[in-house]
């Protein structure tokens, strides 16, 4: 969605975040790294750790924007720009890394899936092979993937990406606290039209403020495949896979365990990095704020 102005995310405190979930061990305080500094990130919706160049994090910004994702390096520069071909953005939310629907390949995949008037007809995840910086053209060529849902139209905000099947997931964004995780089915060749996804679970995050509702805004899964990680506007969970399960979609049947970020004015994106052992938050704040939280 549009920046807004949150008044509630000052009376949302990290610290009343542990009254509503069990609070985490797994991460050390946050640590603050370079904010984005290209002024055309303005809006910093979604995020995903760059496997093919070292250090490197995938940005794009919010709805209205061209359909283009940034590469960002360490020193929170812009290091290249690409352009989606044939793609449309009209309400980007979210982005993730993963296989290909084959579970191989090195692929980015960008939803454009925000449905703030829980009407759009034209939601779709795009998947484009990650870019190697340096490359000589600027514009890479990117899968359009319709859906829809099998109960009626969802506002989402986050896009998840199975690292070992290439499964696609979207977390809704729900008033209610409880989201509804979807699934998309098995991709078949020269498939055209809009795709029904599959409910798969919920997730139930309790109330982090009477002004500051429970909504979620971004997620990841760990490059193991055995956790998941979800923002809300001023907070960010963890769901563990449960030990011996053989089934991912077990995970959405265990309790979020929160994790204490840093202030974030409207935080909508997080991700893991690559070896798994730190979360990376921004928010849409301009300039990005950018944090590490790294394991114990």
């Amino acid at each position: 969605m549009r920046r807004v102005v949150f008044l509630a995310a000052a009376l949302a405190s990290t610290a009343a975040i542990g009254w509503a979930q069990p609070a985490s061990r797994r991460y050390r305080p946050a640590v603050a790294l370079p904010s984005f500094q290209d002024a055309a990130i303005d809006e910093a919706s979604g995020m995903a750790a760059s496997r093919r160049n070292p250090g490197v994090v995938w940005v794009h910004n919010d709805s209205g924007a061209r359909p283009l994702v940034y590469a960002v390096d360490r020193r929170g520069r812009t290091a290249a720009v690409y352009r989606l071909g044939g793609a449309r953005a009209r309400d980007w939310e979210d982005m993730a890394y993963g296989p290909g629907p084959n579970g191989r390949g090195s692929f980015l995949y960008v939803g454009d899936i925000g449905d703030n008037g829980r009407r759009r007809t034209d939601c779709a995840v795009y998947r484009l092979p990650e870019p190697k910086i340096g490359a000589s053209s600027t514009n890479v060529p990117a899968v359009r993937r319709a859906f829809r849902y099998p109960d009626g139209p969802h506002n989402a905000e986050a896009l998840l990406v199975h690292p070992k099947t290439g499964v696609v997931y979207i977390v809704t964004k729900e008033e209610s606290g409880v989201a509804g995780v979807y699934k998309f089915p098995p991709e078949k060749p020269g498939e055209a039209a809009p795709v029904t996804l599959t409910r798969v679970g919920t997730v139930r995050i309790a109330g982090e403020s009477h002004f500051f509702p429970n909504l979620v805004t971004g997620g990841d899964i760990s490059p193991d495949g055995r956790r998941v990680a979800l923002c809300t506007y001023a907070a960010a969970y963890e769901l563990t896979l449960p030990a011996g399960a053989r089934d991912f979609d077990a995970i959405w049947k265990t309790r979020p365990a929160a994790v204490v970020l840093p202030f974030l004015p409207q935080c909508e994106a997080i991700c893991y990095t690559p070896d798994g052992k730190s979360l990376l938050v921004t928010s849409e704040q301009a300039p990005a704020p950018f944090y590490r939280l790294d394991a114990r």
